[in-house]
């Protein structure tokens, strides 16, 4: 039976709604799929310019910590290195 009233079904709604959200995400997910390239990129350009890309990923995730979690991350593998006769 049709609705009489023209208004959409809270279905239509529901299946709008999710048509939205699964684009949103779609393009998010392409966006995210460039980024990642440009920064494939720029750690292609480092290594030809003679930086060791391991060693700047390091970094790079270390600038990601706040200091106190850096310190403490430190201060363990220290001790494990000692531990073990690496000191």
């Amino acid at each position: 039976m049709a609705d009489e009233t023209n208004e959409p079904t809270t279905e239509t709604v529901a299946a709008g709604q999710l048509r939205a959200f699964i684009e949103r995400i779609e393009r998010l997910e392409e966006e995210k799929k460039t980024i990642s390239d440009d920064i494939k990129e720029v750690y292609a350009e480092m290594k030809g310019s003679g930086f060791d890309t391991k060693a700047v990923r390091a970094i790079v995730r270390l600038r990601k910590q706040d200091q106190a979690e850096r310190q403490e991350q430190e201060a363990i593998l220290d001790l494990y290195k000692a531990a073990l006769g690496m000191a």
